[in-house]
C-alpha cells in the first residue's frame, strides 16, 4: 500500500510539472501536437500506477521523453514557420469580407449550424455583421465584425477613460486579506466603516469585497447572512 501511494504521488507531481511546462492552454485550445502529447502522457503515466510490478522508471522516462520532444519541436517551429504549418496546419478563413467561403467550410468539415453556434459564443447573432471569421489551428473561431458593428471605445468617442488598475480582493469568502489591505493603503478601521455602510457587522458574513485604484468597491454579502 505504501509503495503504491509513493508511486502515485511521484507520477502525480511529474504530470503537474509537465503540464505546467507545456503551457496554460485549456484542453480545447491545445495545438494538435500538444493534444497528442497530453493523451500519450496520461496513458503512459497510468501503466505504472495500475501495475506495481512495472518499474516506476518505465513510466517516468517516456513522460520526460515526450515532454522534451514537444519542447524541442515547439522551439524549432518558432524558427521555421513552415514546420509549424506542417504539424499544426494553418488557419482557415470561413467568412471573408462578409461572404461565407463554402470551400473552406467543406474542407474544415464545419456545418452552418456549427458556424452559427461559434458566432453566438462570440456574441454575434447576425452573420451579416461579420467581416471575417477565422478558424484557428487550436479549433477556436476568431470573429472580426465590420467597423460599424464593432463596440464603441472611449478613443473612438473622444472620451478619456480612467485606468483604475486591477481590483484587489480585501475579503474572500469571509476571510480578511490583511496583506492586500495594507497594499491598498487601508486599515481595519476603514474596512469596518465600509462594512457598516453596507449593513454588515462581521467579516465572515461577506462573500467578496474588492477595491481598485480608483476607489471603486465591489461588495457581495454571503447568502443567508444576517
Amino acid at each position: 500500500m505504501g509503495v503504491s501511494f509513493v508511486r502515485t504521488v511521484i507520477i502525480f507531481l511529474l504530470l503537474i510539472v509537465s503540464i505546467r511546462i507545456m503551457g496554460k492552454r485549456q484542453l480545447g485550445e491545445l495545438e494538435p501536437i500538444e493534444l497528442v502529447v497530453a493523451v500519450l502522457i496520461s496513458n503512459l503515466a497510468a501503466q505504472p500506477l495500475q501495475d506495481t510490478g512495472i518499474p516506476l522508471i518505465y513510466g517516468i522516462v517516456p513522460v520526460l521523453t515526450l515532454l522534451a520532444s514537444q519542447l524541442v519541436i515547439s522551439g524549432i517551429s518558432v524558427k521555421w514557420p513552415r514546420l509549424r504549418r506542417i504539424i499544426c496546419g494553418k488557419p482557415s478563413i470561413l467568412i471573408d469580407n462578409g461572404a461565407i467561403v463554402q470551400s473552406e467550410m467543406k474542407k474544415s468539415r464545419i456545418s452552418l449550424d456549427e458556424l452559427f453556434v461559434e458566432l453566438r459564443i462570440n456574441g454575434v447573432t447576425d452573420i451579416a455583421t461579420v467581416k471575417h471569421a477565422i478558424l484557428e489551428t487550436d479549433g477556436t473561431l476568431s470573429v472580426l465584425p465590420y467597423a460599424e458593428f464593432s463596440p464603441a471605445t472611449p478613443k473612438v468617442m473622444n472620451l478619456s477613460a480612467p485606468d483604475n488598475g486591477l481590483p484587489v480582493t480585501l475579503i474572500s469568502d469571509g476571510r480578511k486579506m490583511s496583506d492586500n489591505l495594507r497594499l491598498m493603503g487601508k486599515d481595519e478601521k476603514w474596512l469596518d466603516a465600509q462594512l457598516r455602510k453596507r449593513g454588515v457587522k462581521r467579516i465572515k458574513d461577506v462573500y467578496l469585497l474588492t477595491l481598485d485604484g480608483g476607489g471603486n468597491i465591489f461588495f457581495a454579502k454571503k447568502e443567508g447572512a444576517q
